[in-house]
């Protein structure tokens, strides 16, 4: 079976995390996409404690496909330190990993 990760990007607005989705699943680097949010998030930026609302958007998509993901989601952000972090997925059920992976290429 295919190695799975679960991508989790934070974006500054839904718009953003649609592109970036719609992208990922055009290129076939995701099988799937999930939009949350808006979320409050606390972060110190430049030396400042900032607050603001953002959407989560988590990415299933082949470890293989991690770099390639990484590359095209720092091309289309607007931020200057997207957090972009992934998890692999240590158990998937059978028919949903080959799912994921009859719907992207590696």
């Amino acid at each position: 079976m295919t190695k799975l990760i679960l991508i989790r990007i934070t974006c500054p607005s839904r718009r953003v995390a649609e592109e970036i989705a719609d992208a990922a699943l055009e290129a076939r680097l995701a099988a799937c996409a999930n939009l949350e949010g808006p979320v409050s998030s606390t972060y110190r930026w430049k030396g400042v404690i900032e607050q603001s609302f953002e959407f989560l958007l988590w990415l299933k998509a082949p470890e293989a496909n991690w770099t390639k993901l990484d590359q095209m989601i720092l091309r289309l952000h607007p931020y200057d330190v997207p957090a972009i972090v992934a998890t692999p997925l240590t158990h998937v059920n059978a028919a949903y990993g080959a799912w994921v992976a009859e719907n992207t290429e590696i």
